[in-house]
């Protein structure tokens, strides 16, 4: 399996994304190529003594900054790392493509250049969120667009569903519909009639789900507008930092509390774990034709390589054959 890595996108590239597509061609079996300004990757490689060695470097003399428009994957920066990789994945030159850059470049790429699997309405930006109960949640659409119909929600529902289940290994995923209520009159025109919509769909449909009960792991999946999701998934992120810091402030206030740490420090690390993004890598593009995957802005090499990982099984499971079959 041949994976695309743009080696020019996120905060901390190319070094971490070198180092992460190195670590996961090494660990995963997977076959790199590394689209990017060429001597950079190489200077950067040589620098840190690190071993191109089977690595394919295609090069691209641009990259898409993560302030710039959307739609520079198309037209202002045609020789953006971003750009060439879509093209490579366009022309089957490899199987699947995996980025830290600019969210809304990578969405628009996925859409115009990848194009969309038949049906499908607008692909969705779908992050994969950890919950107390020491499991995840998939949010879906996170962001890529503000408003929806009820019937992008039905196929959002639909595709989490395949992914639930064919990546993460989740029996039966349950649904849940992202509400200011779990009544089902609660919510908008937008709520009611994906609500319906739901109901009748070949999927675990669990009803209406509250902000405050994702954390506890009340479902596998969670739909709504771009606009909702990317509230929730910032303020999610935002109240899970802002936990870690106030335990790391609070156990390192005096020794009587450094000492409590040190009894529970095992149980501190393993939650840590479970809340660590880094142990997700990245999220997915879903409804694209072929595989598009979102990495962490910030990723680091073990960021990067777990969502290699994903993307792996991500094909290896052929999420988009399933999402295939069931909007036919």
């Amino acid at each position: 399996m041949k994976i695309i890595a743009d080696a020019m996108g996120g905060d901390n590239a190319p070094l971490e994304i070198i180092k992460g597509s190195l670590d996961a061609k090494n660990e995963y079996g997977v076959d790199i190529t590394l689209v990017g300004d060429e001597g950079v990757i190489k200077a950067c490689a040589a620098d840190n003594d690190l071993d191109l060695t089977g690595v394919e470097i295609v090069n691209a003399t641009q990259v898409i900054a993560t302030d710039e428009e959307a739609n520079s994957v198309l037209k202002k920066k045609p020789d953006s790392s971003m750009s060439v990789a879509f093209r490579l994945l366009s022309e089957g030159k490899g199987d699947a493509f995996v980025s830290a850059g600019n969210s809304g470049a990578l969405c628009v790429g996925g859409t115009l250049i990848t194009k969309r699997i038949k049906g499908i309405k607008r692909p969705g930006f779908a992050p994969i969120l950890p919950h107390f109960k020491g499991g995840c949640f998939m949010l879906l659409d996170a962001g890529a667009n503000l408003e929806a119909k009820p019937e992008m929600l039905l196929q959002y529902a639909m595709m989490g569903s395949a992914y639930m289940e064919k990546v993460m290994r989740v029996s039966n995923p349950r649904v849940g519909l992202a509400n200011v209520g779990t009544e089902k009159h609660k919510g908008t025109d937008l709520q009611h009639k994906t609500f319906e919509l739901l109901e009748k769909a070949d999927i675990n449909f669990i009803g209406n789900v509250e902000g405050r009960d994702l954390p506890n792991g009340e479902c596998d999946v969670v739909v709504c507008d771009g606009f909702t999701g990317n509230l929730i998934l910032k303020t999610y992120e935002g109240t899970a930092k802002a936990i870690m810091f106030k335990l790391k402030e609070l156990f390192g206030k005096n020794f009587k509390s450094k000492l409590a740490a040190g009894l529970v420090m095992s149980d501190l690390k393993n939650m840590i774990k479970e809340f660590d993004y880094h142990e997700y890598g990245g999220a997915p593009i879903m409804g694209t034709a072929k595989p598009v995957f979102k990495a962490h802005g910030s990723s680091k090499a073990k960021t990067f390589k777990n969502a290699i990982r994903l993307t792996k099984e991500y094909v290896e499971a052929d999420v988009i054959g399933e999402i295939s079959k069931a909007v036919k």
